[in-house]
Formats: C-alpha cells, structure tokens, sequence
C-alpha cells in the first residue's frame, strides 16, 4: 500500500489537533526540515538513535513530536516511537509518600524527582530491542485525574523502533554547580515553602543522578526556546483551560472497576501560577545556557510561531 501524499497528511494532521490551516506554513518551514535532519542522522549512524525534545510548558513540544512521529514513520518509511517525560510521573500514590518522607512539594508532579526514570530506560531499552512482533507498552499518564493510566490502557509501539522522540520540559536540563547557589529563593513558593533549600536540593541531586545519565544517552537534543518566562505562566495557564474543557464534555462514567470515577484534579487560574513556580528555576536556567548547547534551535513566538530549525552539527 503506497503512503498518502504529503499534503493529506499534513492537512489530516491539523485537523487532528485543530490547528489552523496557517499551520502549515509552520510545518513546511520547521518541521519538514527537522524531519530531514533527523532521517540523515539516523542513515550516519546506522543504528536506533534518540532524539530529546526540549521545552518550556506550552511551546508545542507534544505536536512537535506528533508531526514529526508521523512524517518519519509515513514518508521516511522510519519505524518512529515517542513518548514524554510526563507520561513518566510517578503515580500519585508514590508522590504521596514521597512528600512524606523527603518534602511536602513532592507531592506536585512536575520536577526531577517526580518521574519513573528506571520505567522510562526499560521502555527504550525495549524498544530498542524488539523483534518485528514485539509490543512494546508505552506509559501514559492522565493529567486530569493526576494519576497515571492503567497498564492495560497504555498504547503499545509494535516491532523495533529506529528513531526514538522523548519530549519533556526537563529534557536535558543540567544540574546547578553546587547546592549553595540553590539556597537564595528564587519565588514565593521556595521562600515559604522550602525556606532550608531540602526539596529544591534534592531535585538538583536528581538531576545530577539518574537524570543525568537518562540525558546523556541522547543523540541529538532539540530546544524550543520560549520568548519568556511570563508567556510560560499564560501558555500553561491556557493548556489547563483546555483540560478543563476537555474534561466538561467528557460522559461522567465510572471506571472498569466500578468504583466512582476520581474528582478532577484540572487546576484554577491561581493553582496554575503557584504549579509554575515549582518549575521556574530550572525553566529559567534552561532558557539561559541550553541555547549555546542544544543540537537544534527553534525559537518561538509569543504567538506560538516558530522560527526555522537553527542545527547545530556535533563534531
């Protein structure tokens, strides 16, 4: 069976996501390219390869993947897998005792510290591997409850996958030099909340830890740069306006259970500004020293444009 034309694709995907038709000048700019660049680096190196995707909440990261999901696996005949550091979160359960037992913030998902990092390297180390019939469980984490899906809802990636695609916000985020910089607040949330520095320490110890490791195995490292810190804070808070959306129409069934259905976690305006700050510092950091490191550059506009892929060719 021959692959639908290119602009059947693209067209099916905007309406997928209900993008504007305008989107497409976005694709045949960006993402066309990026494509390109990552089928060349595959062909080079002959082998699966990883490719992190880096952003700050709300710069388009998970449709960045999807339409370069689709394009690899459709038009560059690439088996492509993806899936994103938070379909990683720990499940509520375990960020309740890990509040308990480290730092009452923990128990907000989000930080390092707060994902299943040693779930995330059995699932590429599966994909990695598999045989042309192997199924490989991709984890999935329902934000709208808060709580991450049962394993027999996760969507399964079958056969070996080539190309890889991890997007997160952390991805590929470093660790600060030493804990003593850490312990100047820099929100409300770190003064009142953290005033001794623990949870923010130990996420930085984190990242330096297993995180760190889990980053290092990527091939090449894409950063969709955000003009600033304050379109984060709008961005994120417009994406919780969609959850909530979303979760109005949805039919109010219980689960396979038969238990009740758990209240919706979909935060207010003012729950989403105190969530940002449990990200900001390493939002922050990233938006100052990833773009002098990162193998590919795409800025992005307040209007949520991006700009043309900046490549970078590691020597």
């Amino acid at each position: 069976m021959s692959a639908p034309d290119l602009t059947t694709t693209i067209k099916t995907l905007i309406n997928q996501e209900s993008l504007p038709d305008s989107y497409a000048d976005t694709v045949k700019k960006t993402i066309l390219p990026l494509a390109q660049h990552i089928q060349s680096l595959r062909q080079t190196r002959g082998e699966p390869i990883i490719i992190g995707i880096h952003g700050a909440q709300g710069t388009g990261k998970s449709t960045l993947t999807l339409f370069l999901r689709e394009l690899l696996t459709t038009h560059y005949r690439i088996p492509t897998a993806s899936f994103s550091l938070d379909d990683l979160y720990l499940t509520r359960a375990e960020r309740e005792k890990l509040a308990e037992h480290i730092h009452p913030l923990f128990i907000t998902r989000g930080v390092p510290g707060t994902h299943d990092m040693v779930l995330g390297q059995q699932v590429i180390d599966q994909l990695k591997a598999a045989g042309p019939d192997t199924e490989t469980p991709i984890p999935a984490f329902d934000k709208s409850r808060d709580d991450r899906y049962p394993q027999d809802q996760w969507p399964a990636f079958r056969g070996r996958a080539d190309i890889i695609l991890i997007e997160g916000w952390c991805m590929g985020a470093v660790p600060a030099d030493s804990e003593e910089e850490l312990m100047d607040p820099l929100n409300e949330l770190e003064e009142t909340e953290d005033p001794q520095g623990i949870w923010r320490q130990y996420v930085n110890r984190c990242l330096k830890g297993q995180y760190g490791e889990f980053f290092r195995q990527v091939d090449s490292l894409i950063m969709l740069r955000a003009p600033s810190m304050e379109c984060v804070l709008q961005w994120r808070t417009l994406q919780e306006h969609k959850l909530r959306d979303r979760a109005s129409s949805a039919p109010k069934v219980s689960n396979v259970t038969g238990k009740a259905a758990q209240p919706s976690r979909i935060m207010s305006d003012e729950e989403v500004v105190r969530f940002i700050m449990h990200y900001e510092r390493i939002t922050r950091a990233s938006l100052a020293e990833m773009p002098a490191r990162a193998d590919c550059l795409i800025n992005v506009g307040g209007d949520h444009s991006f700009g043309e892929p900046l490549i970078r060719q590691r020597q």
